[in-house]
């Protein structure tokens, strides 16, 4: 089915209702994205008809929990282009996915180990390792950001030493939009005999992906930023990797045997899904991959990048008669739909508040917990824009318009 932006939009209920008796214009989607009425849908039926716990009982709604729970999986799996749906950990989102890849791994790192990190990446990509730095020692070591928010590549091949066990990069900027040659960077990686995890807590969200052409060893994202619930997410991992992991947490349901002694655990996933999982939160999860899959998504992208470069070209336009800074990549060059953006003597809050106060308009201010990159490139925060399927032209010219004014009000 061709790409219908109004279409699209109108399976978000949300979208209807106002704010301050204005309509909703949401661009805050990178932070969390909104559901469409069929995961809403999937997620109360799940527990109106079958909510009971997996792999703990043999009565039918633990059976059907059972099934939805492994099917969930299994669409997770489809989604990203796993091998195997058991390299699919569910967790509680990518934060938990990168922190028990850290507690994991680390159990076999020691003093003298490098992990190479790069001066863009989330805090949640960046306090683990060095929550595991003060615990192990390990060293980490950080790739540079070019002046346009990307990471400097060619600084890779000099950091990446023997020593090197890990790379944990974003597949794609919060903050710039920059997207990572994730196959580049696993060439040179493997060549030298280490690992690597892409953080792809913005990218998974705008279409299906495949972790054979990536070349990444682990990949983590959040449901709620691809359209579904809160409290869910994936850690991808190559089956024989994480058939050498070590748990990072014990309790029920990720062992084969207990005594008094000792334990036995099961194999990957389960071993790394202790305790009652996230079941209905991965129901939904599954629907909203099922619902981004069956978009014509070469429209959906099309769209994105229009909308895009009509923000930025209108951000640019405003930036004549008042000093606006956009971070990353140029219009017209390939980078993820959202824009961070500041203006010379006004505080992101102040923009944002306005924004929503005056004209309905959900922005998000502040450092976007990359307080890193904004300390290197100067700034003390940033407003950043970010665009979803639902999305459309109209919710753009209300946020250029809105700029218009805050800048009349603060200016």
């Amino acid at each position: 089915m061709v790409f219908d932006p109004d279409r699209v939009a109108a399976q978000f209920g949300i979208l209807k209702r106002r704010v301050g008796g204005m309509p909703l214009h949401y661009l805050d989607s990178a932070a969390t994205s909104q559901m469409p009425d069929c995961v809403i849908e999937a997620v109360a039926a799940h527990d109106r008809t079958c909510r009971a716990n997996v792999k703990r009982g043999v009565h039918r709604l633990s059976e059907e929990a059972d099934e939805a729970y492994e099917n969930a999986r299994a669409e997770a799996a489809r989604y990203i282009g796993a091998a195997d749906p058991g390299e699919v950990i569910f967790t509680g989102g990518a934060t938990d996915g990168i922190n028990l890849l850290a507690n994991s791994l680390g159990q076999e790192m020691a003093q003298g180990d490098e992990i190479l990190l790069s001066q863009l990446e989330h805090h949640s990509n960046l306090v683990p390792w060095q929550m595991l730095r003060q615990r192990r020692g390990v060293t980490l070591r950080f790739l540079p950001v070019t002046p346009n928010g990307r990471i400097d590549m060619s600084s890779l091949e000099c950091l990446v030493t023997r020593n090197t066990k890990l790379v944990a990069i974003s597949h794609g900027s919060n903050v710039t939009g920059a997207l990572t040659d994730a196959g580049a960077v696993a060439a040179l990686v493997h060549d030298r005999g280490a690992r690597l995890m892409l953080d792809g807590a913005q990218a998974a969200a705008h279409g299906p992906l495949d972790m054979g052409a990536l070349g990444a060893d682990y990949y983590v994202f959040s449901g709620h930023k691809v359209y579904g619930p809160s409290g869910v997410g994936v850690l991808w991992g190559r089956k024989e990797l994480l058939e050498d992991m070590q748990p990072a947490f014990g309790g029920g349901e990720m062992i084969g045997d207990v005594t008094l002694e000792k334990s036995d655990y099961l194999p990957p996933p389960h071993r790394f899904e202790a305790g009652t999982p996230p079941i209905t939160q991965a129901v939904g999860l599954a629907t909203a991959l099922k619902w981004l899959s069956s978009q014509d998504l070469e429209g959906l992208r099309l769209h994105m990048k229009q909308l895009t470069d009509q923000l930025m070209e209108g951000l640019e336009h405003i930036g004549r008669r008042r000093k606006i800074r956009i971070l990353g990549p140029l219009r017209g060059e390939p980078r993820l739909p959202l824009v961070s953006f500041s203006v010379e003597g006004i505080h992101p809050h102040d923009i944002c508040q306005i924004m929503s106060d005056r004209h309905g308009v959900a922005l998000r201010g502040g450092h976007h917990c990359a307080k890193p990159l904004h300390d290197l490139f100067g700034l003390d925060g940033t407003c950043r824009a970010s665009l979803a399927a639902y999305t459309l032209r109209g919710d753009i010219d209300v946020l250029l318009r809105g700029m218009e004014d805050c800048i009349r009000i603060l200016g």
